[in-house]
Formats: structure tokens, C-alpha cells, sequence
């Protein structure tokens, strides 16, 4: 099972001070629909991760990150990422520090399969705003 969700591990170490989001090289990993990925998810997994032409197991490193905040919630956003010529099926992702043992951010449920056959496979992280943005905390 895929349940989006920020990890709890995250959470904590965000308070213990081992993310560096702005510096550390966070990755995006895409997984099949048999995946164990929920807020329990503490680390990178091979386990049940998409294998394919263009897909290189771990993923793509992300980019462009942001770190902002709005009013009470503060909020971390990526550009968006790709494959090129790729031909897989996935059903969703896992967010992860690889500067840090791999550990876990976030976890994404694409809803449904997605499937590529020779074509870019694109991430389109959603608006970069308190509202929207893919990883978010607030009080």
C-alpha cells in the first residue's frame, strides 16, 4: 500500500536537525502499486521500486529546492522531475535525504498506475505556496 504522506521519521528529525534541505541531495524514487510505502517508511527501499528503460534505480535528484514560509506554515518545494524515454509502470514515489543514510521525506500515491512506453515521464510538483506545496508544516 502507497499512502501519501509526510514520513514520521521526518518529522522528528527535522527537530533533531539532520535535514539540510537547502544542501543535502533529496531524491525522488517512483515504486509499483505493490509497494509498502505510509508514514511508517524510515528509508530508501529497492523493494518493489520501478525497473524499466530510462529508470536508474534510486531515482533522480531533485532540484530547485525552496524552503519558505507564509504566515504559520512553512513549506518546501522541488522542480519538477523527469524521464526521458522511459517505459514503466508506476503508482507512486518516495521522497528521501541521500546525504543522510537515505532517510525518508515524504511518500506520494499517484492515484492510479501510470504508464510510459517510450516517452518523458514527468513529476509536476504542485504551486510553490503554503496551500499546495508538496511538503508543508503548520500549527
Amino acid at each position: 500500500m502507497i499512502t501519501q504522506t509526510q514520513t514520521t521519521s521526518f518529522k522528528a528529525e527535522l527537530y533533531q536537525g539532520i535535514h539540510d534541505l537547502l544542501n543535502d541531495t533529496i531524491k525522488i524514487a517512483l515504486y509499483i502499486a505493490n509497494a509498502d510505502l505510509t508514514a511508517a517508511t524510515t528509508v530508501y527501499t529497492t523493494d518493489q521500486e520501478v525497473t524499466g528503460t530510462g529508470y536508474t534505480a534510486g531515482g533522480n535528484t531533485l532540484t530547485g529546492t525552496t524552503v519558505q514560509s507564509s504566515g504559520s506554515t512553512a513549506y518546501v518545494s522541488f522542480d519538477n522531475s523527469a524521464w526521458s524515454s522511459a517505459s514503466f509502470t508506476c503508482r507512486g514515489a518516495l521522497i528521501y535525504n541521500a546525504s543522510k543514510a537515505n532517510r525518508s521525506i515524504a511518500v506520494l500515491n499517484f492515484g492510479s498506475d501510470k504508464i510510459v512506453a517510450n516517452q518523458t515521464f514527468e513529476i509536476e510538483f504542485p504551486a510553490n505556496d503554503a496551500t499546495s506545496a508538496i511538503i508543508r508544516s503548520s500549527n
